[in-house]
C-alpha cells in the first residue's frame, strides 16, 4: 500500500506502525528518520517561519486567513504522480495542516481514487484511537493493537506512579504573543501526569486569552509549549513569559516533539510533564525534552 501523509503527526504514526517504506509523500514540516530524508516526495509546501517571531507568525496567519488565503499549498501533480492508495489528512486545524476538503477537491480534479482518512482527535483517548484507524485502513491492525497496548501500559505506569500525590495547578501557554491557552488533548496530558490543569480548554480548540486569565488562575507551574517549536525555541519564549508568573515554576517543553502533534509521542509528553510535577516518582526524560527557565 502506498501512503501519503499530509500532516506531521500522521507521518509519526506511519513510522510507529513500521510503514515507513510504504510512505511515498509527506509535507515540508514532516520529521523523517535520517535515512529517509530526501527520499520522500514533498506534496505540501508552505512558508518557512523559522526566522519569524511569534508576533510575526501570528500576523501572517491572521492576514492570510482574513484574505481567504491558504497557509499550505498542495502540489496536486506531484500527488497524482505518486498514485497513493491511502492519504492521511485532517480538519482539526487550518493553521496546522492542509484541510481535507482541499485534498478531496484535488482528487476529484485529478480523477484519483485514493482512500482519504481524516484524523481529527480532540482528546488523548481520541489520539490513541487514530492509531487504530490508521492501522486498520493501512492493513496492519495487529501492529496498531500492539503499539496501542504499549502506549497504554506506559500511561498506566505514570498514573500509578503519581497516584495520591498532591496535584499542583498547571497553566499551559501554547502561544505567547498574543497569548493562547492550551486546548484539545493537552489538558489530558497534564491530568494524566498528575497535575491540575487551569485556564485550559479540555477537548476544545485552543483560544487566545488575556494574560490575566492565565495569571489569575494562580498556577504553581507554567508549561510553555508553542506550536511549531522544539525545545530551544520554546525556551526563548518561556523566558519572556516568566516575569508574568513570579511565584510559579516556568518550564519550556519540546512542543512539536511531545505536546502539540497528536501522535504516539504524546505519551512521551505525559512522562515528561510527570517528571516536572513529580520528579521523584518517574524517570527524567531524555535531553531536549524539557527545560526549567524560572
Amino acid at each position: 500500500m502506498r501512503l501519503v501523509s499530509l500532516l506531521p503527526s500522521a507521518t509519526e504514526i506511519v513510522y510507529a506502525l513500521g510503514l515507513g517504506e510504504n510512505l511515498v509523500g509527506v509535507t515540508f514540516e514532516c520529521e523523517l528518520p535520517a535515512a529517509d530524508r530526501g527520499r520522500k516526495a514533498v506534496v505540501v509546501g508552505g512558508r518557512d517561519t523559522r526566522e519569524m517571531t511569534p508576533t510575526e507568525i501570528d500576523d501572517y496567519v491572521r492576514s492570510q486567513m482574513a484574505a481567504g488565503g491558504d497557509l499550505y499549498t498542495l502540489h496536486s501533480d506531484a500527488l497524482a504522480d505518486l498514485a497513493p492508495d491511502l492519504i492521511l489528512t485532517q480538519d482539526l486545524c487550518r493553521v496546522c495542516a492542509l484541510p481535507s476538503d482541499h485534498v478531496s477537491d484535488a482528487l476529484d480534479h485529478l480523477g484519483c481514487r485514493a482512500d482519504v482518512l481524516s484524523l481529527d482527535p480532540y482528546t488523548l483517548a481520541e489520539v490513541l484511537d487514530t492509531i487504530v484507524a490508521v492501522g486498520d485502513r493501512a492493513g496492519v491492525p495487529d501492529r496498531a493493537s500492539t503499539l496501542l497496548s504499549g502506549l497504554r501500559d506506559r500511561l498506566a505506569a505514570v498514573t500509578a506512579a503519581v497516584a495520591g500525590r498532591p496535584r499542583r495547578r498547571v497553566a499551559v501557554v501554547e502561544w505567547v504573543d498574543p497569548p493562547f491557552t492550551a486546548g484539545h488533548w493537552v489538558p489530558d496530558l497534564v491530568e494524566t501526569a498528575g497535575g491540575q490543569p487551569v485556564a485550559t480548554r479540555p477537548g476544545a480548540r485552543s483560544v487566545q486569552v488575556p494574560w490575566s486569565e492565565l495569571t489569575d488562575a494562580a498556577p504553581d507551574v507554567v508549561l510553555v509549549t508553542p506550536c511549531g517549536f522544539h525545545l530551544d525555541g520554546a525556551a526563548r519564549q518561556a523566558e519572556t513569559v516568566a516575569p508574568r508568573f513570579p511565584g510559579a515554576e516556568v518550564w519550556a517543553l519540546d512542543a512539536d516533539g511531545i505536546v502539540v502533534r497528536p501522535g504516539p509521542r504524546l505519551v512521551d509528553g505525559v512522562e515528561a510533564i510527570a517528571a516536572i510535577l513529580h520528579p521523584d516518582t518517574v524517570p527524567q526524560p531524555p535531553a531536549g525534552a524539557i527545560r526549567r527557565v524560572a
